[in-house]
């Protein structure tokens, strides 16, 4: 019996070295029953052009325009022929056997819609993903799992979990087809929460596996402390709290954000003098305070 496609997608954005290595990573795969397609997100610095003749085999697809995580990746969705849609960041690599665990859970879980791996990060043995609690509609926060723990093999199980990770996440064609493809709104962060609430809504369970691991680079492309992370962060954490609250709730993180959440920030950026994420951080609370959100 034939294994199913799987459609592994990935967003360029500049970083021709880190793209490079992740699909060299891809092409050690164990599991040869899938296609490798990579968008470049409107790249200016470094476009994707040295690689498109040195890996045929893989389907790029070229974006005049930066349309962000969200918007790059639908780009992929709307070409993807897989039963599985892989989504990794171009900053990580995969162990050879990550497919194959992966889709063998499915196969195992058929309510199973979401599902990432362990995620470390890279040349670490440090812990960034193991499964997460949900969003607390009072007031925003998330309890990540393992978040910056050493791993000694305490997550190496499979359980079902409240949120994925954008950096390495498998959805089956039929959560696309029951939620469809991710909010262009978003930009940058906050697009899986958004998408594993919509999941939640529909019935959709949502699964950790520790039995593969995905190492990441984390935010090689932007930075890892940069403003416009900061920007995009606050923005879409107040606009994820706009579409999925209501009545009390609404009022609740309101008066969070107002009281705690707003002096913090101001004074831990005041303290560092860390006037760029100081900006970052004020300008995307703006830009809740005079937008209306479209979801698309």
């Amino acid at each position: 019996m034939p294994k199913p496609l799987v459609t592994i997608i990935s967003v360029h954005f500049n970083q021709l070295a880190l793209t490079e290595s992740f699909i060299k990573s891809v092409l050690n795969q164990l599991y040869l029953s899938y296609e490798l397609i990579i968008i470049d997100n409107g790249s200016l610095k470094e476009p994707i052009d040295p690689l498109i003749e040195k890996y045929p085999m893989v389907d790029f697809i070229i974006s005049e325009e930066n349309l962000g995580f969200a918007g790059g990746n639908n780009l992929g969705i709307e070409k993807a022929k897989g039963e599985f849609l892989f989504f990794l960041n171009n900053d990580t690599e995969i162990e050879e056997n990550t497919i194959e665990i992966l889709v063998e859970h499915f196969s195992k879980n058929p309510e199973c819609g979401m599902l990432s791996p362990k995620i470390k990060y890279y040349d670490t043995n440090t812990l960034q993903y193991a499964g997460s609690g949900k969003v607390n509609l009072y007031n925003g926060r998330i309890i990540r799992i393992g978040y910056k723990e050493e791993d000694r093999g305490q997550f190496d199980s499979v359980y079902k979990t409240e949120i994925i990770h954008g950096a390495a996440m498998m959805v089956s064609r039929h959560f696309i087809n029951t939620v469809g493809m991710m909010s262009s709104e978003f930009f940058l962060y906050y697009e899986e929460i958004d998408w594993c609430h919509q999941a939640k809504e529909a019935g959709i369970e949502i699964w950790f596996n520790g039995n593969s691991t995905v190492y990441h680079k984390e935010s090689m492309s932007i930075g890892k402390n940069s403003p416009l992370k900061t920007y995009y962060m606050s923005r879409n954490r107040l606009l994820f709290m706009r579409r999925h609250t209501h009545g009390f709730k609404k009022i609740s993180w309101i008066v969070f954000f107002i009281l705690f959440s707003i002096p913090k920030n101001l004074m831990v950026f005041v303290f560092k003098k860390d006037w760029k994420n100081l900006k970052g951080f004020l300008s995307g609370v703006k830009w809740n305070l005079f937008n209306k959100y479209n979801f698309t």
